[in-house]
Formats: structure tokens, sequence, C-alpha cells
């Protein structure tokens, strides 16, 4: 697959586009000044203090600093890191731990925290809270397998390895050598964390724009091109530190009078993905709602409809749309629950055939994504993992 990145300035934000085939799959804005930033950016690290604690869901709210609480699931209590323990249970109202931003705050509801802190790299991640030693799922069996058997004396107490995809193609130094950078740095943090005060942040994340690059595939990367001189020489010297074997696909693009964004169509892009209603190329069309709950993608013919019922056509309808609608999920952001109503199929082969073509186009999503089932309505049940805000709220 071919993969491009696009970075340009827009106004306040920052805008990155991630193209695979010419098509873009992802579309991320954020604050151009970091200190606009949301002060919850997903990854940072904070020495926190438990505010209240509410027993009957397990759960604690942690105030980092503000006035702003964060949901902490009290699973986590058993691998916390605290810098000030107060009483015998487990966790009490005034106890200082380490924690970090694991989720954003989503509409109305807070951030989530918790005390099982990572350390991410191009190629690995270190997880404390979670020993194990795990491989990513989308690398191949014999791949996993090796790194499985080679990762085996790095097993410890004290933290896990996850071995990501983008580690498929690279050595085993190399991979070996991140890891012993990531465990230096979560000893040199929690060696920190008992000199700081509460409220401390002894992590920030990066900008938005340099963890894209450290997490998007790099496989079949052909340009990064950014369209920004102080943008371009921030991302240069993250490559040269991080990556200078991939300095060679950096670009500035540097003619004004034909932006970048006119080139590659951004605006209309993101002018689209903001849209309720998507066309099909076969006349039928997808309406995209999210709620405070869930998201709901609804199906219509549109204007491909024929006389009587035609259920072969329908399932052509439908399979495009299951197409497009995953394609729509990665490129909103969309997340939690996501409801699909197909227009209904009555013959059970194609219901599995849909279904089977719907698995498939959300299986090319970097971020867990599941299809649950289908409902006696004849409704399907998705679910995406909760991480960075959806599109319709960063272009705020």
């Amino acid at each position: 697959m071919k993969r491009k990145i696009l970075i340009e300035k827009s106004g306040d934000k920052v805008r990155t586009f991630i193209l695979e085939n010419d098509e873009i799959a992802e579309i991320h804005c954020a604050p151009l000044d970091i200190s606009e930033r949301n002060t919850c950016t997903l990854g940072d690290i904070y020495i926190g203090k438990v505010s209240n604690i509410v027993e009957n869901i397990g759960a604690a709210f942690i105030e980092i600093g503000g006035g702003i609480n964060c949901y902490y699931d009290m699973k986590d209590v058993s691998s916390a890191i605290f810098t000030r323990k107060l009483g015998k249970k487990p966790l009490c109202i005034g106890d200082e731990l380490v924690v970090q931003i694991s989720k954003e705050a989503v509409r109305t509801k807070a951030p989530t925290v918790t005390g099982n802190i990572s350390f991410t790299g191009r190629y690995t991640v270190l997880t404390h809270g979670n020993t194990r030693i795990g491989v990513s799922s989308k690398l191949p069996r014999k791949r996993k397998d090796e790194y499985k058997e080679k990762l085996k004396g790095l097993q410890n107490e004290a933290f896990g390895i996850i071995v990501r995809t983008n580690a498929r193609d690279v050595s085993f130094d190399e991979v070996l050598h991140e890891i012993q950078k990531l465990k230096e740095e979560y000893e040199t943090l929690k060696k920190n964390a008992m000199t700081r005060v509460c409220f401390s942040c002894l992590k920030s994340a990066p900008p938005s724009y340099i963890s894209d690059l450290k997490n998007v595939y790099m496989e079949g990367m052909e340009a990064v091109i950014v369209s920004d001189p102080e943008l371009y020489t921030n991302i240069q010297s993250y490559f040269e530190t991080e990556m200078p074997e991939k300095l060679n696909l950096l670009r500035l693009y540097d003619n004004p009078s034909f932006p970048l964004g006119k080139l590659y169509g951004t605006d209309s892009a993101l002018e689209k993905a903001l849209r309720e209603k998507v066309w099909l190329k076969n006349g039928g069309y997808l309406v995209i709602q999210p709620t405070e709950a869930l998201t709901v993608i609804d199906v219509n013919s549109g204007k491909n409809i024929g006389k009587g019922k035609n259920e072969q056509g329908i399932l052509k309808i439908n399979l495009e749309a299951a197409c497009e609608a995953a394609r729509q999920i990665r490129l909103r952001n969309l997340s939690g629950i996501i409801i699909i109503d197909f227009i209904n199929l009555e013959n059970e082969e194609n219901v599995n055939i849909l279904l089977r073509e719907f698995r498939t186009a959300l299986a090319k999503d970097p971020i867990q994504t599941t299809l649950v089932d289908i409902t006696p309505l004849n409704l399907v049940e998705v679910t995406r993992k909760k991480v960075h805000r959806p599109l319709y709220e960063q272009v705020r």
C-alpha cells in the first residue's frame, strides 16, 4: 500500500492528513500553540491526587491540577506508583500517585487516567502494570513467534513489552535498543516522581503531528509533505533524532500560488468528513449521526430505487455501504458504540456475506474495531476503542 502524510497549518490549527493509495484515510486537527492544548492530552503523565472514591462503580476521581478531575478504574490500584500514601486501604482520598491520560475528554465525559503508565516508541511499547510480553496481532504468525521467543529473557515483574506493527521489517537489534531506551526513561520517571510535588506534569506528550508520525505505519510511505516552514523544522528535528533513515521522505512544499491544500483538496475532504450525509457511487447514501451515547449510521437506497424487492440489488448497496461506513468511522475517528442500520436482507446467506465483508473492511483500521453482532432488529453493532476526540470535536 502506498502512503503519504500531509501536514499543514490552517489558522490556529495543525491539520494532518494520512493518505493510503492516494485517498485520505485519516484526518487529525490540533491547536498550533501547544499552550492552547487541552491540559488533558493523551499520553501526558502527572502526579494526581485522589479527590473522591465511588465504591459502587469501582472507580475514583483523581485531580491532575487546575480543578480537572479524571476517571480512574480502581482495578489499576494494585500496580499504582504512590508518591504519597494515606491510610491502609488500597486507595484513600488524599493519596498522591502517578497517572497517565489514557482517554481524552469526550463531550461531557471526563478524561480517563490510568496508573498503568506506558512509554511508546516506534517499534515497541513499555507497559507498567501489565508485565506480559505481547506482539501486534497484525504481524505475520512466524514473525510474532520469533519476537515472543527472543523477548522471553526480558520477562520481569516490573514492566511488560508490546511489539508494534511497525517492527515488522526492522532488525531485532533495533527493537532491543529501543526497549533499553524506554526502560531508562521509565526508571528515570519513577525516580523523579518521588521528588516532585502534587499536580506536577512528569511527561508531556509531543505535539499531535509528531505523535501521528510515530504511530503511523511507515511501510509503503512515499513522502511526508509539510507546507509550513516552522512545522517543517520541528519535524526535521524529530526525524534526525528518531528516524534518520526516513529523513529523505520529508518534503517542504512552498508554492504560495498553488497551496498544498488546493493540490490535494484537503479543505474539501475535511468539509465532506463533517457532513451528515455521504453519497455512495451506486446512488445510495449514508446518514451519520453521533449522539451522546452512541453513533448511528443509517443506510438508504436513495436514487437506487428499483421495482419490487430486489435482494441482489439491496445486497450490492449494503456491500458498498459497509466499505464506506468502515472508511467513514476511521476518517471521522468515531468511537464507542456504533450502530449501523443496513437495508434489510431476507436471505441469511446474503446477511453472512455482508457481515464478512464488513469485518474485512473494519480490520483495516489501525485502532481496535470490532463487529459485535447483528440484533434481532437487523442492526449491526460495532465498537471502536476510544482514544482521541472525534473529528467534529477536534475542528471546533
